[in-house]
């Protein structure tokens, strides 16, 4: 008796049910499936989602993911030429290597049209064992909430996910310990300079930062919500109105370097007129003048924390759990007591 998904007494789905559900001809789904460079991107689109709503696999994928024997994890990732995401997947790449599994590795970027559904549909249909999310952002999240996919999923993230295994960096523990760091030194007019809005990691810092504020007594506030570029930070420095300020803290060191070079071509100094506190621990950000405070990720970490938490997905623990790493600050020369 055949089967459809591991169900008795069902057909198991054909390359002629997928064309159907298509509205396409078999041919162009064996085109699709073998990369054909002539399919247009909606027909490809049309295609692979069909391939998810039946349920088929060719057989050779079929058979691995029946006997969880595919040794391939799929992962998305999210804005790669973030350092954050890029560092992520490169450290999760060398754990998966480790463990005995190969990665296969699917970018999202702004402005190519490329969502993270797409991303799902491609990789499951190529036969991994688990897909994994690398610093998703609110809209793709939702994306991926609405795909029924019978595989484990993880993501990167610093805070538990609803029905998901999440692991990540403790951020709401970076963001205290950097604004700690600048109350321990005097300073209560703390600004911060945001990630955008629609990032986990970018609102999760930016709580931290309102949370230690409270915690210290500090109720003025100001921030404004940045694009993790050098170039924002930079903008920001040349036409922020310092008034009483002492203190900025920007959600990433990229947008760090350009609040201090703004402040520099200003004539403000930093840490004698301001300091500043980053946050990631760039490899150059011992290098910048003055070398950076920030917050450090320990994404080599991180990247053996995800391929545990993948492991256990994998072996069919059905609870989701979240585990985290702490973060780390490192104080250098951009920070000092309150003028």
């Amino acid at each position: 008796m055949t089967e459809l998904n591991g169900q008795r007494g069902r057909q198991r789905p054909s390359i002629y049910d997928v064309a159907r559900v298509a509205g396409v001809s078999h041919m162009t789904v064996s085109r699709v499936l073998n990369e054909h460079p002539n399919i247009k991107p909606a027909t490809r689109e049309r295609v692979m989602r069909a391939i998810v709503d039946t349920g088929y696999t060719p057989s050779s994928i079929a058979r691995a993911l029946a006997t969880k024997k595919a040794m391939r994890i799929g992962v998305i990732v999210d804005s790669p030429v973030q350092f954050g995401p890029n560092s992520t997947l490169r450290a999760l790449e060398r754990a998966a290597r480790e463990a005995g599994y190969a990665v296969s590795a699917y970018s999202i970027t702004d402005g190519e049209g490329r969502g993270i559904d797409t991303g799902a549909i491609e990789l499951v249909t190529e036969g991994v064992d688990a897909l994994c999310v690398i610093a998703p952002r609110v809209s793709s999240l939702d994306l991926l909430s609405e795909l029924k996919l019978n595989l484990p999923r993880i993501l990167i993230k610093s805070e538990p996910h609803p029905g998901m295994h999440t692991a990540g960096v403790d951020q709401h523990a970076g963001a205290v310990l950097a604004v700690d760091h600048l109350v321990s030194l005097g300073h209560r007019s703390i600004v911060h300079v945001a990630g955008p809005r629609d990032w986990y990691d970018a609102r999760v810092r930016e709580r931290g930062w309102r949370d230690a504020l409270t915690a210290a007594g500090i109720s003025e506030a100001r921030h404004v919500v940045g694009d993790w570029t050098s170039d924002f930070g930079y903008e920001f420095a040349r036409e922020f109105e310092v008034g009483e300020a002492t203190a900025v803290f920007a959600a990433n060191d990229q947008m760090a370097l350009g609040i201090i070079h703004g402040f520099s071509e200003r004539g403000l100094r930093v840490p004698e007129d301001i300091s500043v506190v980053g946050f990631d621990d760039l490899p150059d950000a011992r290098h910048f003048l003055p070398p950076l405070t920030t917050v450090r990720q320990d994404f080599a970490a991180l990247g053996a924390l995800a391929m545990r938490s993948i492991a256990t997905a994998i072996s069919g623990t059905d609870t989701a759990m979240h585990e985290k790493i702490d973060p780390r600050l490192k104080v250098r020369a951009s920070t000092t007591a309150r003028r």
